[in-house]
């Protein structure tokens, strides 16, 4: 194993993710090192890249993937056409790029939060959406979305003044709308890792005070209590279903009602939240190893 080239892919800019970002992927970067791969970092879009050369190719931090769909699809056929070794699959990647993979997991019985999905070039219908919710409070947001992008936070009472934004952003790309959840709020948003299918670590993601947007960037905070049993049953199950071939996933969710409510399902470029477990690194290495052989 320690002959094979591995190319750790990342995109050009981190932007405003840089500090948390660059900070993982050099931890994960100099233990597999250390471990005796030969790993370099490689950006997804660079066009000098000769990805033929990689024996591996893990899909590490492209966090602009979802400004660049178009390219980043073109990206996926080559390396397809190429018959590179993608960490994940491929076909994962391409699934699990649109929101739209929630109504498979839907049909596999998965609880996924409740969805409106309003298409390109549509007109957004405020009432039609708060109805169907059943909620006085939805978030709307692109399908092919991350980092809380065009992600906005809509009460009922004042949904006419966003109307004529959410219709010049449905000109552009399909997007959905979901009830806002207070759990978020008040309990945090749960994300468990998985290296191989196998269960790694779990963190529970809150919020700034007077915000809902969980991620560090916007001032949420990180840690690590000891989920339920029954929610980590859930997403593993959830794992079981779609990505027990994956070489990471994350499952993050909220619990209501006692059991877990998929939010989202990262198999393109999560973070993995390697700091926060003294066993992450190993479980990723062990899970690599397992994928190589």
């Amino acid at each position: 194993m320690q002959t094979l080239q591995i190319a750790l892919v990342t995109c050009q800019s981190l932007g405003s993710y840089t500090n948390n970002a660059d900070s993982e992927d050099e931890r994960l970067f100099h233990f597999l090192q250390a471990k005796g791969l030969q790993i370099s970092f490689q950006v997804w879009d660079d066009e000098a890249v000769n990805w033929a050369a990689f024996d591996a190719i893990i899909i590490k931090s492209p966090w602009d993937y979802f400004d660049k769909i178009a390219a980043f699809y073109t990206w996926l056929d080559k390396l397809e056409h190429l018959g590179c070794r993608v960490l994940n699959p491929v076909r994962t990647l391409r699934w699990n790029a649109d929101k739209l993979y929630f109504k498979d997991l839907q049909q596999q019985g998965i609880q996924v939060v409740p969805t409106v999905w309003l298409e390109q070039g549509s007109t957004f219908n405020a009432e039609a959406a708060f109805d169907a919710l059943q909620c006085d409070k939805i978030i709307v947001k692109p399908r092919v979305s991350g980092g809380a992008k065009n992600t906005l936070a809509i009460e009922r009472a004042d949904a006419t003044a966003y109307t004529s934004r959410i219709n010049e952003l449905l000109q552009e790309e399909p997007f959905l709308a979901q009830p806002f959840l207070e759990e978020i709020k008040t309990q945090g948003e749960w994300s468990f890792l998985f290296f191989n299918g196998k269960y790694s670590h779990t963190v529970l993601k809150t919020a700034k005070p007077g915000d809902f947007r969980v991620q560090h960037f916007f001032g949420g905070t990180i840690h690590t209590p000891t989920p339920q049993q029954e929610l980590l049953a859930t997403a593993q199950q959830i794992i079981n279903s779609v990505a027990s071939d994956c070489l990471y996933a994350r499952v993050d969710g909220v619990e209501l009602n006692g059991e877990l409510v998929l939010m989202e399902l990262e198999l393109i470029e999560p973070f993995l939240f390697l700091a926060t477990n003294e066993h992450a690194l190993e479980n990723y290495y062990e899970a690599l190893s397992a994928q190589l052989r």
